[in-house]
C-alpha cells in the first residue's frame, strides 16, 4: 500500500507539471492567464478524484507539510512523499522539455514556466512582496485542503473546492510570481530554465512551506483537535 501511495505522488506531481505548467510553456499566448489558471485547477481536480483515495493526492510538499503539522501523517510518510513529489516534478519538467524541443522555433529563454520576482515578474514585484504573496497564496491552498478533508485522503466532493482554490490562486498569483505554491512544481521547470530561475528558486521552496505550516496552525484554531482526528497511524500503514 505504501508503494502505491508513493507511486501516486510521483505520477500525480509529474502530470501536474506536464499538463498545467505545459499550458503556460506552450499555450500562454492562446489561452492567457485565465486559461493557465483553469489548467492548474482542472488538472488538480482530476488528480484528486483519481489519486485521492490512494495517497491523498498531496502532489505538493507544502500540502504534505501541512498534513504533518496537523498530525495526520508521521515524519517518515512526509519525507517519503517529499522525495516522490520532487522526483515527479523533475520528471514532469523533463518530459515537458523533451516535448517542447519538438516544437519548431521553441526556446525556453530562461523561463520555461518557472517562477520569479523582480524583472522576472510581470509586475516586477520585489523579493519581500513575492515572499509574502507565496506565503498567503499557499496558505489558502493548504487551509482549504485541511478544511475540506479532515483526513489524509481526498474523498467525495473534497476535490472540487481544492481545484477551484488552486485556479483562483493562479488568477491572482500569475502576474505576481507566476504562482508556485508548490516547491516541487517550481523545482522541475527551474532546473531546465537555468540562470535566474535557479538563483531565485529558494523563495519558491521556502515561502510555500512557510505558508503551509501557518495554514496548519490556523486550522488547529478554526478546527480544534477534537474535531479533527489524528490518524497518523493510518497514514503510516499506507
Amino acid at each position: 500500500m505504501r508503494t502505491r501511495a508513493l507511486a501516486s505522488e510521483f505520477i500525480g506531481t509529474l502530470l501536474l507539471v506536464f499538463f498545467a505548467v505545459g499550458s503556460a510553456v506552450l499555450g500562454a499566448e492562446f489561452i492567457g492567464t485565465l486559461g493557465i489558471a483553469l489548467a492548474f485547477g482542472f488538472t488538480l481536480l482530476a488528480l484528486a478524484y483519481t489519486l485521492g483515495p490512494v495517497s491523498g493526492c498531496h502532489v505538493n510538499p507544502a500540502v504534505t507539510l501541512g498534513m504533518l503539522c496537523a498530525r495526520r501523517i508521521d515524519v517518515r510518510t512526509a519525507v517519503e512523499y517529499w522525495i516522490a513529489q520532487f522526483l515527479g516534478g523533475i520528471a514532469g519538467a523533463a518530459l515537458l522539455f523533451l516535448m517542447s524541443e519538438q516544437v519548431p522555433g521553441f526556446k525556453a529563454d530562461g523561463a520555461f514556466g518557472s517562477n520569479g520576482f523582480g524583472d522576472r515578474s510581470a509586475v516586477h514585484i520585489n523579493t519581500g512582496g513575492a515572499f509574502l504573496a507565496e506565503v498567503v497564496l499557499t496558505f489558502l491552498l493548504v487551509f482549504v485542503v485541511l478544511g475540506v478533508t479532515h483526513r489524509v485522503a481526498v474523498t467525495g466532493f473534497d476535490g472540487l473546492p481544492i481545484g477551484l482554490a488552486l485556479a483562483a490562486i493562479h488568477i491572482v498569483g500569475i502576474p505576481l510570481t507566476g504562482t508556485s505554491v508548490n516547491p516541487a512544481r517550481s523545482l522541475g521547470p527551474a532546473l531546465f530554465a537555468g540562470g535566474a530561475a535557479l538563483s531565485q528558486l529558494w523563495l519558491f521552496i521556502v515561502a510555500p512551506l512557510v505558508g503551509g505550516a501557518i495554514a496548519a496552525v490556523v486550522h488547529q484554531v478554526t478546527h480544534p483537535t477534537g474535531e479533527d482526528r489524528n490518524i497518523a497511524d493510518e497514514a503510516a500503514a499506507v
